[in-house]
């Protein structure tokens, strides 16, 4: 069984970075496809971004040149990181590996303007 757990998050001021990661353990495929999604209060969650099994990833419009996504295969841990932070990018982050249907239990991000 895969499990996922997320960490990271805070409270920052709007312009402000944080890096958020994704530690898996279990029996895995380390290169993996990976998403980040988010979903804020009272909104549908939204994929944010995704690398696949040959590293190309793929950024939300609404995040792109702002957020990275990237992995470290050795420790099986894939990152978001996130800069320039913006009010609109309050929301809890959600890790998912799609191969395993594992999904983390997510991380609160709150930015303040």
């Amino acid at each position: 069984q895969v499990q996922l757990v997320e960490s990271g998050g805070g409270s920052v001021q709007a312009g402000e970075s944080l890096r958020l990661s994704c530690a898996a353990s279990g029996t895995i495929f380390r290169l993996t496809a990976m998403n980040w999604y988010r979903q804020a209060l009272g909104k549908q969650r939204e994929l944010v971004a995704s690398i696949s099994s040959d590293g190309a990833t793929i950024h939300a419009g609404s995040v792109k040149g702002r957020f990275t996504i990237s992995r470290d295969n050795a420790k099986a841990t894939w990152y978001l990181q996130m800069n320039s932070l913006k009010p609109e990018g309050a929301a809890v982050y959600y890790c998912d590996l799609p191969r395993y249907d594992s999904w983390g239990q997510g991380t609160q991000v709150t930015v303040s303007s």
